[in-house]
């Protein structure tokens, strides 16, 4: 069988591809890569469908042996790569040959690199995704030392795209759609538009931002309403939530704009400490 075995899972390591839209109704969160476009180059890259699953890695620190001869390719910020020990370089198609060890340094900026594997990760799918929801815990289990994955089919040969890593940018200025609730805020493009500070307190499930509180025009509470991914909502302490792939479905606090798709990535690469400002359109 083809596999890879988990060597050191570094600070945190899932398994994730494209996520598994549609389940809002059973309160399944979308879930999937954070930064959807690294993961699909990745993939493009070893030949695999761009849904394939790949392994997420928050920070890098990942090291992993083959079974089999693999195509392997690291996406995301710039990262150092090294296979047995030799530097290789990320964002390029690696030959890697059955028993070697590849291994993922700490990147210098951004959060998560991404790694693709000729085949895939092919561990057992729920609701028709392999990606790990941290929200409700549906999918794979967080990797640990130890783990052996299976790998799918490889597909055609690596292509030849121009790869440029991901910039990881210590500010950030994000465009944004307002509404459906910013009529609950005085002056809320001004508010948005102002810096925030992503905080620590940041996960896959959301980014927690720091800064001069959105004041409130309507008191009250709100019933509870759908969300989406990208959504801003504002709880009472006045400073944004951003959700991010494995937030919940729905949510009882005002959501003052959504963030554009295309700018999810970014925030996917959005460190503690980095400075955001939103730019409603």
């Amino acid at each position: 069988m083809r596999s890879l075995e988990v060597l050191d899972p570094g600070r945190y390591a899932l398994v994730q591809d494209l996520g598994r839209p549609g389940y809002a109704h059973l309160g399944v969160a979308p879930s999937g890569a954070l930064d959807q476009a690294s993961l699909r180059l990745a993939n493009r890259l070893t030949g695999n469908a761009e849904a394939a699953a790949g392994i997420e890695a928050l920070l890098g620190g990942l090291a992993v042996r083959f079974t089999a001869a693999v195509t392997a390719v690291v996406t995301g910020p710039a990262v150092d790569v090294r296979v047995d020990g030799r530097a290789a370089g990320s964002h390029t198609p690696l030959a890697v040959r059955a028993g070697q060890t590849l291994t993922l340094g700490t990147p210098p900026a951004g959060l998560r690199c991404y790694l693709a594997v000729s085949g895939g990760i092919a561990v057992e799918p729920v609701l028709g995704s392999r990606s790990r929801d941290v929200l409700s815990g549906i999918g794979p289990e967080p990797l640990r030392a130890g783990d052996v994955l299976p790998l799918g089919d490889p597909g055609i040969p690596a292509g030849a795209d121009v790869v440029v890593p991901v910039a990881a940018a210590p500010e950030l200025v994000v465009p944004v759609t307002l509404g459906p609730r910013d009529d609950w805020f005085d002056e809320p493009a001004r508010g948005l538009s102002a810096w925030w500070t992503v905080t620590a307190d940041s996960n896959r499930v959301g980014l927690r931002l720091d800064g001069t509180p959105l004041r409130r025009a309507v008191d009250g509470e709100l019933p509870s309403e759908g969300v989406v991914t990208g959504a801003i909502q504002v709880p009472p302490s006045g400073r944004p939530v951003v959700f991010l792939a494995d937030h919940p479905t729905t949510g009882g606090y005002p959501v003052a704009a959504v963030v554009r798709t295309a700018a999810l990535g970014a925030l996917a690469q959005a460190r503690p400490g980095t400075r955001i400002r939103f730019r409603p359109s």
